[in-house]
């Protein structure tokens, strides 16, 4: 189970947007993270929280194929970030490196900046605790859950997991 507060940002959040590319000389979360929003929001690394979470619109880290989004994403310490819909290649990039994510457009509507949310990654069942409302959204398998809960499909090979 997942839970904490929400972030929300909009539409089309691309990866520059999430970690501008000055920062792309290094692959170190911590460093990332600092970085991480500031364009949107310049206090979000000073305001996330570990555990904390992302709320988004639709096409999620569009952009370049860089795994600098995610990997500042989760060095913010972001548990799970919930959109209407993802780029594809930030998708495939959040599982490789180990960052939750779930798409469903009626959270992702629904779900206010500041709210208190908890998640359960098993079933996919999304809780606005402020709010009362729950939303469905479809849960990974659960070989995918594994590589997420290794920190990533390197770690998840290494642990012998595939």
């Amino acid at each position: 189970m997942l839970q904490g507060k929400v972030f929300k940002f909009g539409d089309d959040i691309d990866t520059d947007i999430i970690v501008p590319a000055t920062y792309l000389s290094t692959f170190d979360p911590k460093e990332l993270a600092k970085h991480c929003m500031e364009y949107t929001d310049p206090d979000f690394y000073k305001q996330v929280k570990e555990g904390d979470i992302i709320v988004a619109g639709k096409n999620f880290g569009c952009g370049s194929s860089r795994e600098h989004a995610p990997i500042a994403i989760k060095g913010c310490g972001v548990s799970i970030v919930i959109a209407k819909s993802f780029a594809r290649i930030f998708y495939r990039n959040a599982l490789n490196i180990g960052l939750y994510i779930l798409e469903c457009p009626d959270a992702a509507d629904a779900i206010s900046d500041g709210d208190e949310v908890k998640v359960d990654v098993d079933t996919g069942v999304i809780t606005d605790v402020t709010t009362g409302k729950t939303f469905k959204a479809a849960p990974f398998p659960k070989f995918i859950q594994n590589i997420i809960e290794c920190g990533g499909l390197v770690n998840a090979i290494k642990a012998g997991k595939f």
